[in-house]
């Protein structure tokens, strides 16, 4: 089980960040719903910054736009997650290395995809 942070979390069941949330909570993991415009997401309370989370965070799965990545780098030097998932049309190349320098590992790959092929914890 990890705690996972989801970027750019929706109650639009065609975003592909809500069908990750169903599967993270489905297979027994604990989500932290980031979004601007939402309270909550699939009835999991959300918060509209990485700053608000007061728990260690594993994993970071981004599913914003990648010009909107480098605004909240800091936030996530400042959460320390052990990586963050860059899921298609997230990617952002000079971000990905800045996190990499501190230390954080980042992986352009799909969410969905890590977790239906038991990827998603190695």
């Amino acid at each position: 089980m990890e705690h996972v942070a989801i970027l750019g979390a929706s109650n639009n069941p065609s975003r592909y960040s809500y069908k990750a949330q169903i599967k993270l909570v489905d297979l027994g993991h604990v989500v932290y719903p980031i979004s601007l415009h939402e309270k909550e997401v699939l009835g999991i309370k959300s918060y509209s910054s990485l700053l608000e989370i007061d728990q260690d965070i594993e994993t970071v799965t981004v599913y914003i736009n990648p010009q909107h990545v480098h605004q909240i780098v800091n936030d996530i030097l400042n959460l320390k997650p052990q990586r963050v998932i860059f899921n298609p049309g997230s990617e952002s190349p000079k971000e990905m290395e800045i996190l990499e320098q501190a230390g954080i590992n980042t992986e352009a790959a799909c969410t969905l995809v890590l977790l239906a092929t038991n990827q998603f914890e190695d």
